[in-house]
């Protein structure tokens, strides 16, 4: 049973989440172009809140490897199952937490986090994870659900009374400006802000930022995840 209580919700909700149609296909797919448009077969990419795999097993064959990581097993159980029927040998997938340093440092060319960051309990300490397993250079690519720009009806009182009851997540509420103010406060400049719903108003928004290939910032970002890996080790 993880410990993660995110976890238990994502773990007891796998089945039927892998089971629901995209409801936008026309914006998965050009996300989908979007992303490939960044990627090359020199990279080593991490993905981060994969879910059933179904982004990652699209993404892999424009990388040299894709790891993808989920918090929650049945949902890594569930993408195994859709690879071993797949020939992608770039692909694997394993179990791995946002909100922990569990990525290593600077192993990554790039960082996927599609429907993820409204979902992390903090979201500067699981950007600056992200950060520092980025190669100099590489690139964050995103796409969030921006909650605070739907119905306030939605965030203010439809998810409290489903969280209350079990039925909805842990969510954050932050609108566009305010996600991407916290990837610049983590050094990256952002290289792309796009929408690509095809359906009334896109409250997704997609986003592309690099990492600064700078050494003296790098030298600070190293002594940041000694910081929070010590922090880990000792909770």
């Amino acid at each position: 049973m993880p410990a993660n209580r995110n976890a238990i919700f994502w773990d007891r909700i796998a089945h039927k989440y892998a089971a629901d149609p995209i409801a936008d296909m026309a914006g998965y797919e050009a996300t989908l172009q979007r992303v490939r448009s960044f990627l090359s077969d020199d990279q080593d990419v991490l993905e981060i809140g994969c879910g059933t795999g179904t982004t990652a097993l699209r993404l892999a064959p424009s990388t040299r490897s894709l790891l993808a990581t989920d918090v929650s097993p049945n949902m890594i159980a569930i993408a195994r199952e859709k690879l071993a029927g797949q020939s992608v040998p770039e692909l694997s997938f394993n179990l791995a937490d946002a909100d922990t340093p569990a990525f290593g440092y600077g192993a990554y060319d790039a960082v996927l986090a599609f429907n993820l960051l409204h979902l992390v309990s903090d979201l500067d300490h699981s950007l600056a994870l992200a950060m520092q397993a980025l190669r100099p250079g590489g690139l964050f690519i995103s796409k969030t659900p921006c909650i605070a720009e739907m119905n306030p009806l939605i965030p203010y009182l439809a998810l409290p009374l489903m969280r209350l009851i079990g039925k909805a997540p842990h969510v954050l509420c932050f609108n566009g400006s305010a996600l991407q103010s916290a990837i610049t406060r983590q050094g990256m400049e952002i290289v792309a802000v796009e929408r690509h719903g095809t359906r009334g108003n896109d409250f997704r928004i997609f986003i592309v930022a690099r990492k600064p290939a700078n050494t003296e910032l790098q030298l600070r970002e190293k002594a940041s995840s000694q910081k929070l890996q010590s922090g880990y080790l000792q909770r």
